[in-house]
C-alpha cells in the first residue's frame, strides 16, 4: 500500500496549505485555499479513510492561526507569559510575543527598535504619541494576528500584517488625537531620508497637519502603515474587529476576533467537520480512480 500523509504547515490568510489527500478537492474557506503540495496520490484505500483523512486535514488548519508570533524584527518565536511588560504593553503580559525589553523600548523616542522619530515635524503631543505607542505594543506583542500575517521579502522582517480590521472607536480616537499634529509623509513605512540614522523628511516635502495629509480616520489608519490596518465599521465588543488597546481585566477581546477570522466556531464543536463527514462518499471513488 502506498503511504499517504498530510503535510501541513501553519496556515495564514492568502497562503496555501499543503495536503496531498485533498489534491482533487480544492476547498475555499474564509481566507484559505487548499492546494496540493506535490503529485502524491493514494491507492488501494477505502472510501471512508480517504474522506476522513481529508476532513482532518481541513479541520486542523484554522487552529494554526491562533497564538502565533509574527516573524518580524523583534518578536519572540512563540508567545508566552511576560510579567514585566511595561506601560501600554501590559495588556499582553499573560501571553505575549514581545519581551519586557521590547515593551520598554516601545515607549522611548527613537528607540533601538526601528530608530523611528515621532517628532519629525515638531514635538508630537503626548495624547497622539500614546496611540502610536499602543500601536507599537499591538504590533510587537499580540499573539492574535495570525489570520492577517503574510510573508514578505524584506531586509528587516520576513512577515507582516495586512488589512487587520481595526475597530472604529480605536481608529477614530487615534485620528482625532493626532489630526492637529504635523507630518510630511503619507506612508510612514517608506520614503524617508535615513542618512542621519533616523527618519527625516525627504527633500521637497513639507510638514502639514495630519488632517491635511489624511482627510479621514479611515485614510489615516489604512495608509500610514502600508495597509497594515483596515478601518472597520464594527464597534468594540462586536467580535468582528480588533482593538489596538484594551483593559486586560476582562481578558483579551482580540482572541475571539482572531478565532472568527480564522474560521474557528465559537463553540467547542466544529460544524464544518460534521458537514464534511456527511459529504457524499461518491467523492472517494473519484480519488481512487485518479490514483490507479
Amino acid at each position: 500500500m502506498i503511504k499517504c500523509e498530510c503535510d501541513l504547515r501553519p496556515l495564514r490568510v492568502s497562503e496555501r496549505a499543503e495536503c496531498p489527500l485533498a489534491a482533487h478537492y480544492p476547498l475555499l474557506l474564509p481566507g484559505r485555499l487548499w492546494v496540493p503540495a506535490r503529485a502524491m496520490l493514494c491507492g488501494t484505500m477505502i472510501r471512508g479513510a480517504v474522506l476522513l483523512a481529508w476532513v482532518l486535514c481541513v479541520g486542523a488548519a484554522p487552529q494554526d492561526l491562533m497564538d502565533v508570533c509574527m516573524d518580524g524584527k523583534h518578536q519572540k518565536v512563540e508567545p508566552g507569559k511576560e510579567d514585566a511588560l511595561h506601560g501600554q504593553c501590559t495588556p499582553w503580559k499573560d501571553k505575549s510575543c514581545c519581551t519586557a525589553n521590547t515593551s520598554q523600548e516601545a515607549h522611548n523616542d527613537q528607540s533601538y527598535l526601528y530608530n523611528f522619530n515621532w517628532d519629525h515635524c515638531g514635538i508630537m503631543a503626548p495624547a497622539c504619541k500614546t496611540h502610536f505607542i499602543q500601536d507599537t505594543c499591538f504590533y510587537e506583542c499580540s499573539p492574535n494576528l495570525g489570520p492577517w500575517i503574510q510573508k514578505v521579502d524584506s531586509s528587516w522582517r520576513k512577515e507582516r500584517i495586512l488589512d487587520v480590521p481595526l475597530c472604529r472607536e480605536d481608529c477614530d480616537g487615534w485620528y482625532n488625537d493626532c489630526k492637529l499634529e504635523y507630518t510630511c509623509m503619507e506612508n510612514w513605512h517608506k520614503g524617508w531620508n535615513w542618512t542621519s540614522g533616523t527618519n527625516q523628511c525627504p527633500n521637497g516635502t513639507k510638514c502639514r497637519r495630519v488632517f491635511e495629509v489624511f482627510p479621514s480616520a479611515a485614510d489615516f489608519c489604512e495608509k500610514i502603515w502600508s495597509n497594515s490596518y483596515k478601518y472597520s465599521d464594527e464597534r468594540r465588543g462586536s467580535g468582528r474587529c480588533m482593538q489596538l488597546w484594551f483593559n486586560a481585566t476582562n481578558g483579551n477581546p482580540n482572541v475571539a476576533v482572531a478565532k472568527h477570522y480564522a474560521g474557528i466556531p465559537s463553540s467547542a464543536r466544529n460544524p464544518r467537520i460534521g458537514l464534511l463527514l456527511l459529504a457524499p462518499l461518491s467523492l472517494a471513488p473519484l480519488s481512487l480512480a485518479w490514483a490507479v
